[in-house]
């Protein structure tokens, strides 16, 4: 049966399955059940409540909803998506999910610290997408910023095309086991030096590590990052979709503040609606 595959379970991701589901469409949210919509202790600008309801109960009252017409929820992180015989997703777990279509709603998570000398190298030597840049440090050293399963599953794409890679925690405990032959290093750092493309890292304890890139992967993957890991269309940390909330990138979908704009729930929810109606007629049609 045709399937749905939906990155992220805030009410973007959630009213994207509610139509999807509606539609008859086989449909699965996966989600770190972290949405911002958690912080929000009282919403009252939202349609059908005459009373302030928090963002928790709201996220909760919607997954109610998909549930009860069969969507499957997952608790778990994304971190990454490839083409195969058909779009898959993989999982920190270790899931593979397959997909006639996605929808990306995890929102915009990028985490960039405020280290010197990131900005000044971004485009040479600083990248945020390991599938999009990583050839381009093919044979050289490079590092990963990071210290969970996005830092690992970056690191271990680059491993296959890098001369060596290593991963830089900045201080922080490494949350996991890195991939087979990848380095750690986990002392602070102090900055990033270099003449007219990144050369080296320098840490706080007065060592360094030289390297050609550093890949940003600090936090969880948002939309933008796996939008640009399938070669979708992006303005910055903006996803750009049309009318339908559809990518260029054939049968991948994005709704809520990927796409930019307002960052409200009622404009989550309506674009979330849009993606999971038209990637459900989108299936359809390469159905029949």
């Amino acid at each position: 049966m045709s399937n749905i595959v939906i990155i992220g379970n805030g009410p973007a991701g959630l009213s994207a399955a509610i139509y999807a589901a509606r539609a008859g469409v086989n449909t699965t949210v996966i989600g770190s059940g972290n949405s911002s919509l958690l912080k929000a202790e009282q919403i009252e600008n939202f349609f059908g409540h005459p009373e302030p309801i928090t963002g928790k109960d709201l996220l909760k009252n919607g997954e109610a909803q998909c549930k009860r017409l069969g969507v499957a929820i997952h608790y778990d992180e994304a971190v990454g998506i490839s083409f195969g015989e058909s779009l898959m997703v993989q999982t920190a777990s270790g899931q593979a999910f397959p997909a006639d279509a996605i929808v990306l709603a995890t929102g915009v998570s990028r985490k960039v610290p405020k280290i010197p000398g990131i900005e000044k190298f971004e485009g040479s030597g600083v990248s945020y997408c390991a599938t999009c840049d990583g050839f381009f440090f093919r044979g050289k050293d490079v590092a990963v910023l990071g210290s969970g399963d996005y830092a690992a599953n970056e690191a271990h794409e680059l491993s296959a095309i890098a001369k060596s890679v290593t991963i830089l925690t900045d201080g922080e405990p490494l949350k996991l086991e890195p991939p087979a032959g990848v380095r750690v290093n986990t002392t602070k750092i102090a900055g990033l030096k270099g003449t007219a493309t990144l050369e080296a890292v320098e840490f706080t304890d007065g060592t360094s590590l030289t390297v050609a890139g550093v890949f940003i992967a600090m936090g969880t993957a948002g939309s933008g990052d796996f939008a640009k890991k399938l070669g979708a269309e992006t303005e910055g940390n903006k996803i750009l979709v049309d009318e339908k909330m559809a990518t260029n990138v054939p049968g991948l979908y994005a709704a809520g503040d990927g796409t930019g704009g307002w960052y409200q729930v009622t404009k989550a929810v309506y674009q979330g609606a849009v993606a999971g109606s038209e990637a459900a007629k989108y299936i359809r049609g390469i159905s029949e």
